[in-house]
């Protein structure tokens, strides 16, 4: 089997089980945007990626298929009843190849695995876990990521309440809000947001010269 028919026999079946076994299908980077993550990281062919909040592992594998050879996923899940859902996915899609592994999941809070993680750089981080500590996650993974390397952030439209002139005062659509801020205002990155379903950030930590 080719690894890009694995690859998408295993998106299938993740899409599948998650509508089957989970009660939040709607959380799926299916579709056009799960396109849209493999084909950034194809351009992008990083050594390296991070992702808060793996979910049931689609995403993860999408990101997965623009690995530089010897590259490796590390996958950020709080939701440790997962599990197995997510490493048979990763399996299926010849990720966990005995000596060969390329995506590793950790199960925890973001903010509590973040500082326990391999100090090389990351290529790509992307970002789809807990609203409420978006601008917690920015600060965490900013000085992890490489000169050159990018940011992806999903939900930052969250349902076109950012955008209301008042908008609601809730705790994560405020932690959006802040997030956003900190992204367009901070002289590191560069950005552009894509209005693709629930809004996606596409930020660039700038190279800094000497």
């Amino acid at each position: 089997m080719s690894t890009l028919s694995q690859i998408d026999q295993a998106l299938q079946w993740i899409e599948r089980q998650t509508h089957l076994r989970t009660k939040q299908a709607r959380m799926l980077s299916a579709g056009d945007q799960g396109k849209l993550l493999q084909l950034i990281s194809l351009m992008l062919q990083p050594q390296r990626i991070l992702e808060l909040g793996t979910f049931t592992g689609y995403s993860a594998v999408c990101l997965s298929r623009g690995l530089a050879d010897g590259g490796r996923l590390d996958a950020l899940e709080i939701n440790d009843e997962l599990e197995d859902l997510i490493l048979e996915g990763f399996q299926r899609a010849g990720l966990r190849e005995p000596g060969q592994e390329r995506a590793f999941l950790h199960l925890g809070d973001a903010c509590e695995l973040i500082p326990t993680l391999p100090k090389e750089p990351y290529d790509l981080v992307y970002i789809d876990a807990n609203k409420r500590d978006y601008p917690r996650y920015l600060e965490l993974v900013l000085p992890l990521v490489r000169p050159g390397g990018f940011i992806l952030a999903d939900n930052v439209l969250w349902d076109g309440k950012v955008l209301q002139d008042c908008p609601p005062q809730d705790a994560q659509t405020q932690a959006i809000l802040r997030f956003n801020e900190q992204v367009a205002t901070s002289d590191a990155l560069e950005s552009v947001l894509l209005p693709i379903r629930d809004g996606l950030y596409l930020i660039r930590k700038k190279i800094v010269l000497l």
